[in-house]
């Protein structure tokens, strides 16, 4: 075969693969409304980053601008300074997004792993139960009584992350992830190979399954590391608040003490920075979740897509 008739036959499409194609005009089009989708989306975050790192006094004065006019780290050093809460409040924060993400995967894959077997004899009953509880909850009141009597979850960092650790959404999306993605197949094979439960799971399931573990991890990582609710709820004590909840108590003494500096003789808050702490905790916040995110994008995306296709 010639090489005339080579990139001939590599370049022919049947009529229903030609319809499919779109013309370099209209790729030209798309392309350019994703580049445009992605400055706007990155423009925010970068006006945010170096209206953080200006002097206070030049961001009144001059607005928010592209690059700093007069360069200040002010808000972190306040942000992080010796004896600052703030430290304590990432420590926790990051302790509780680690141990709830591994627990959350761990007993969402299990649980969900059972579901998916059609040889589990109650698999329609934890199903639905697991189900019940998406529609119906005990309550606040009951929830509240709970986890700080019952359970002891009072000021400890097991509570910024141990009532968060399960959800009734993510075993939906694990157990449509098994039943798509490991073949029933497989599981038998290597029973008749003499491979028990566990180690067909380590060993031949979890492998499979990997985006689907990835999908929950992501979405409980985000899930804790920005909760405020339990907080707020179960700790009483500033040792064991997270970071969330944190920022949210220092911008309210933050206000207090600019509103009342008149009230407080003797106070000076001129140098107290207010618009470029708030850039500042902005970044804090959003910054590691952004940097964690690239790495499980691929892996989410798969995650999401379960069960789009029936075929």
């Amino acid at each position: 075969m010639t090489v005339a008739a080579k990139k001939k036959e590599k370049h022919s499409f049947t009529a229903s693969e030609a319809r499919n194609l779109i013309s370099k005009r209209t790729n030209v089009f798309f392309n350019i409304i994703m580049i445009l989708g992605c400055i706007f989306t990155v423009f925010p975050l970068w006006i945010i980053f170096i209206s953080s790192i200006t002097s206070e006094v030049a961001l009144t004065t001059y607005g928010y601008r592209l690059w700093p006019i007069e360069f200040s780290a002010n808000a972190y050093t306040y942000l992080f300074r010796d004896g600052s809460i703030m430290i304590t409040a990432y420590k926790n924060t990051l302790i509780a997004t680690v141990c709830g993400t591994v627990l959350s995967t761990v007993t969402v894959g299990l649980y969900s792993y059972a579901l998916s077997r059609k040889d589990f004899k109650y698999r329609k009953f934890f199903t639905f139960f697991s189900f019940f509880t998406m529609l119906f909850s005990g309550g606040l009141v009951s929830y509240y009584n709970i986890c700080r009597s019952f359970l002891g979850l009072k000021d400890t960092v097991y509570a910024l992350f141990l009532p968060l650790s399960f959800s009734a959404y993510w075993v939906i999306i694990m157990r449509t992830f098994y039943n798509s993605n490991v073949p029933e197949e497989v599981i038998e094979s290597a029973r008749i190979d003499g491979s028990g439960e566990w180690r067909t799971l380590i060993q031949i399931v979890v492998p499979l399954a990997i985006p689907g573990y990835a999908t929950v991890a992501l979405f409980s990582a985000i899930g804790v590391w920005n909760d405020f609710r339990q907080c707020l709820l179960l700790n009483d004590s500033s040792e064991f608040y997270n970071l969330q909840y944190t920022i949210y108590q220092t911008m309210n003494n933050l206000r207090f003490l600019k509103e009342n500096a008149s009230k407080m003789g003797g106070v000076n808050v001129s140098n107290l920075p207010s618009e470029t702490f708030r850039m500042a905790m902005a970044v804090v916040t959003v910054g590691p979740i952004i940097m964690a995110y690239p790495f499980f994008q691929k892996y989410f995306i798969k995650g999401l897509t379960v069960g789009a296709v029936k075929g």
